[in-house]
C-alpha cells in the first residue's frame, strides 16, 4: 500500500530539513511526500526547494498563511497514495514511527490509527502540565460525544485510510481540524485504532505554537462538528 506523508510547515528553518531527510529514511519503500509551505517567513520554504527534483516529492507553497488545516486540505488533493498520515515539521514526532502507526491498516484490522503520546510507548519529554490537562479534557469530551475510547484526540499521528478520509468534507484551516477529522470519521462508524508513539514536545523557545486559545477553540469545533455539519 503506498504512503502519503502530509507535512505542513510555517517557519521551521531550523527542522524541516531534517524531517524531511527522515521521512526519506523511515524504511517505507512506497511512498509520497507532500509538503505544504504556509508562505513562511523565514529560510523553510528554500530548505524545503532544495527536494524539488526529488521525484517522491510534491511541493505546494502558499501566497499567504493560511494555517494548517487549510495545508492539509491543499494536501488531500494531490494525495495518491492509499493511506495517509501527518507529520507535524517539527521534532516533537518521530517519522521513523511511521510504521508503527500504520501497521493496524496494513493488517486489515484498522481503517484510522491515530498515534498516542499517553500509551507508554517509547520516551516522552515531560513538559507543560496545563497542555496535558486540557488536552485530557478536549480528548474526554471528544470521546462522550463519538463514543470513542481514545486518549490522545490532538495527537499529530493521525494515519487514515485516503478513501475513508476524503469521504468527509473538511472545511477548518487552523488546528480546528483536530476534532473535525475525529468527529467527521467516527460519525462515519469507521474503525479506530491507537498505538503507543515516543513524543520529545518542545517548549515555546523552541518554537511550540499552539496555544490555551487553540484549547478553547477546540472545545467549541468539537461540540460544532458534533451537532452541525
Amino acid at each position: 500500500m503506498k504512503l502519503s506523508v502530509i507535512i505542513p510547515c510555517f517557519n521551521e528553518e531550523k527542522t524541516i530539513g531534517i524531517i524531511l531527510d527522515k521521512v526519506i529514511k523511515n524504511n517505507y519503500p512506497n511512498k509520497e511526500i507532500i509538503v505544504i509551505d504556509d508562505c513562511s517567513v523565514d529560510n523553510s520554504k528554500l530548505i524545503i526547494e532544495k527536494y524539488k527534483e526529488n521525484s517522491l516529492f510534491k511541493l505546494k507553497f502558499n501566497n499567504k498563511n493560511r494555517g494548517k488545516g487549510f495545508c492539509i486540505r491543499s494536501a488531500l488533493e494531490i494525495a495518491s497514495g492509499d493511506i495517509c498520515i501527518i507529520q507535524d515539521a517539527d521534532l516533537e514526532y518521530d517519522p521513523a514511527e511511521h510504521i508503527r502507526v500504520i501497521q493496524p491498516i496494513l493488517d486489515g484490522k484498522a481503517d484510522v490509527v491515530y498515534g498516542s503520546r499517553f500509551r507508554g510507548y517509547g520516551v516522552s519529554r515531560t513538559i507543560y502540565f496545563w497542555h496535558r490537562f486540557g488536552n485530557f479534557l478536549i480528548t474526554y469530551l471528544c470521546n462522550i460525544l463519538t463514543n470513542l475510547n481514545l486518549t490522545d484526540v490532538e495527537t499529530c499521528f493521525k494515519a487514515v485510510k485516503l478513501e475513508k478520509l476524503k469521504s468527509i468534507q473538511l472545511k477548518e484551516n487552523g488546528f480546528g481540524i483536530e476534532p473535525e477529522i475525529t468527529i467527521k470519521l467516527a460519525k462515519k462508524k469507521f474503525k479506530f485504532y491507537e498505538v503507543g508513539i515516543s513524543y520529545f514536545g518542545r517548549d515555546y523557545s523552541e518554537g511550540k505554537k499552539i496555544t490555551w486559545v487553540d484549547g478553547i477553540k477546540a472545545i467549541y469545533y468539537i461540540f460544532r462538528y458534533s451537532f452541525f455539519n
